[in-house]
């Protein structure tokens, strides 16, 4: 089972756009999912995480449905859906308060992902997280743990709208706390590259869905 969260700087996206990205996953063996989640200025943090925990609690209780194995669940996602998952897969209280048995999650991989962001210096993360009072418990490196799902972390070395260095760090904090972590900065890749790569046209550029995939496949039993 893959639960994937998609980007949009927390303010905008849709599922329907993504099938493409189901498509390829659900070709390398994964029963995906894609959820909506609520956006700004709708809600603010935390009201996204709080509706990402739902959805994973919803897929484990339809996994089998669909023919999928709940006790082999990854989580995933792109830029704000890459901060989506890794929240939820480090900090165990978004799934616990949503009914999800601890450990749920068994791995996750995030591409291009803002995991460290601190202080709020720009226009989307000041509106998405600015009213909170304790920041440090907003960013995903703050529950770096060895018992934390295995990571697979993926960025462009060329992307300017959230710079690799929050997959470095994140990769170093989980690593340094004894988790299992796999970090890939691609050269000449930007932002969107990463995702994109999933796709059959631009595959060639990096091989970020072979080695997600592979990655994923061993660390969810």
């Amino acid at each position: 089972m893959l639960v994937f969260f998609y980007g949009g700087a927390w303010n905008s996206g849709r599922r329907a756009d993504y099938a493409w990205a189901a498509r390829a996953l659900a070709a390398q063996g994964f029963l995906v999912v894609v959820p909506d989640y609520r956006l700004h200025p709708e809600v603010r943090y935390p009201a996204f995480l709080e509706d990402a925990a739902l959805a994973v609690r919803w897929t484990i209780e339809h996994a089998e449905r669909w023919g999928g194995d709940p006790a082999r669940l990854s989580l995933a996602g792109h830029s704000a859906g890459a901060y989506i998952a890794a929240m939820l897969a480090l900090d165990p209280s978004w799934l616990a308060a949503a009914g999800a048995a601890p450990g749920a999650v068994k791995a996750f991989a995030g591409l291009s992902g803002p995991y460290a962001f601190l202080p709020l210096d720009g226009p989307i993360t000041t509106r998405t997280f600015g009213h909170v009072a304790d920041l440090p418990a907003t960013q995903p490196t703050s529950f770096a743990s060895a018992d934390a799902p295995a990571a697979f972390l993926a960025a462009g070395e060329g992307d300017r709208t959230v710079r690799p260095r929050n997959t470095r760090k994140l990769a170093k904090a989980l690593r340094e706390a004894g988790a299992v972590v796999e970090e890939q900065v691609y050269p000449g890749l930007d932002h969107a590259a990463p995702l994109l790569a999933l796709s059959r046209p631009f595959r060639r550029k990096a091989p970020v869905l072979a080695r997600m995939s592979e990655f994923l496949k061993a660390w969810a039993g």
